[in-house]
């Protein structure tokens, strides 16, 4: 039984939300983030990546640039540029991205369900990329990212998403890059009993993206506990912000590699060791993307191959059956010497938004060969999940990335 909850969003007035809207925190460096501000002083970028206020001599993770975060976020709910509903709801935030649509349910996740495995990860998350944001929450006194979650299908759901689409919406606006964002509140009684209800006969709710914001979120409301032991399991800490999307709205996009060099192989040598883990389709001066499980295609001099594996090396395991892990299992590996791709630097990953493109001008510039994989669906990301077993990095890469600065949860007691 999953509890997911209505709450009273800080949200901002209709005019500003466009203004407001930002990309994930997670998504530029430093000197991206400050360039990204440039001119908009509404962006919830500057919220998010407090450091874009202070000059370079500034560390950015200084307990200044969090305290920025927190004035700046509370000086906007004073002068009313951020709202709060009178009472807890719904939304539906919809995104749209090459006339494709997604549609999720914006509501508070539980702490609980966190600790007990009802909400499921999939990958592990590190410890200093998980400080930033607890001090972030913690400081500001809110959860400002929602949490990326999954779950599979329900008519309920399904039925009250499709008839409030129906009605005006609270925002509808076509951000930078192209994605239309649309929201509406959901705040008749019945419908918020319905979906608290529907939600509490789903067993399994996943992670798709946010796990260092979701980890984050949850030690802030466990050290919220430990600080107040007569905790009633009410208050807002035990909570977090999430955007639930059924399985059928969700697309991953291909996640790729590029590699900088063939481990000291010429080409033929590398296309014979590989050819004894995949058998040769095709090959082409242009990609021929694969275009079902097992195929990848291969970038090297000039010339691309594609490949499908061989039964052999095939497997029914959640994680060692995934393209990704196939292609790390039996040639990153042991071919090319990548024996953990989260540390070697002679590895590198290219998601699929950039397009074969990125990975034509790599291997033209800094790569040897570059491998564009075929997308992991998210029925192999709740097996995994299910197995409680984890993914090899960058196994997924979402799209559209959902907006911070739309809805602002408040853990202030």
């Amino acid at each position: 039984m999953a509890v997911i909850r209505p709450f009273q969003a800080y949200r901002p007035k209709e005019e500003s939300a466009e203004k407001i809207a930002a990309l994930p925190y997670d998504v530029y460096n430093r000197e991206e983030a400050c360039e990204a501000v440039k001119g908009n002083p509404l962006s919830f970028l500057n919220i998010d990546r407090a450091e874009t206020q202070f000059d370079s001599s500034v560390d950015t993770y200084a307990d200044e640039v969090y305290q920025k975060a927190h004035d700046l976020l509370w000086e906007m709910i004073r002068n009313g540029t951020f709202v709060q509903e009178d009472k807890p709801v719904y939304y539906i935030y919809e995104l749209t991205m090459d006339g494709r649509v997604q549609t999720g349910i914006v509501a508070c996740a539980s702490v609980d369900d966190y600790q007990d495995q009802v909400i499921k990860k999939h990958e592990n998350t590190r410890a200093d990329k998980e400080l930033d944001r607890i001090r972030h929450v913690e400081v500001c006194e809110a959860q400002t990212g929602p949490i990326f979650l999954a779950y599979r299908a329900n008519d309920t759901l399904r039925e009250i998403i499709a008839r409030t689409k129906r009605e005006q919406a609270l925002y509808d606006f076509v951000s930078d890059d192209n994605i239309t964002h649309r929201v509406w509140c959901i705040s008749a009684d019945p419908d918020i009993d319905a979906i608290r209800h529907a939600f509490e006969g789903i067993s399994q709710i996943y992670i798709a993206d946010g796990h260092h914001r979701c980890a984050s979120a949850v030690k802030v409301g466990l050290k919220k506990r430990a600080e107040n032991p007569g905790y009633t399991g009410e208050e807002e800490f035990n909570y977090f912000l999430s955007v639930l999307f059924a399985d059928e709205e969700l697309m991953i996009m291909d996640y790729n590699r590029v590699v900088k060099d063939l481990n000291g192989l010429t080409t033929a040598q590398f296309l014979e060791d590989i050819s004894k883990v995949y058998h040769l389709v095709s090959k082409s001066a242009v990609c021929q993307k694969p275009v079902r499980k097992g195929q990848v295609a291969l970038l090297v001099d000039d010339a691309w191959y594609l490949l499908e594996v061989k039964d052999e090396y095939q497997s029914a395991d959640p994680v060692a059956g995934l393209d990704v892990a196939v292609l790390q299992d039996h040639v990153l590996a042991p071919i090319l010497g990548i024996a953990d791709p989260k540390t070697d630097k002679r590895i590198d990953f290219v998601g699929g938004i950039r397009g074969i493109e990125e990975l034509e001008r790599r291997v033209k510039t800094d790569c040897r060969a570059a491998f564009a994989m075929y997308p992991t669906s998210i029925h192999e990301l709740f097996s995994v999940a299910d197995a409680n077993m984890l993914m090899p990095p960058k196994s997924t890469w979402f799209e559209p990335k959902l907006r911070s600065g739309l809805f602002i949860h408040t853990i202030r007691q």
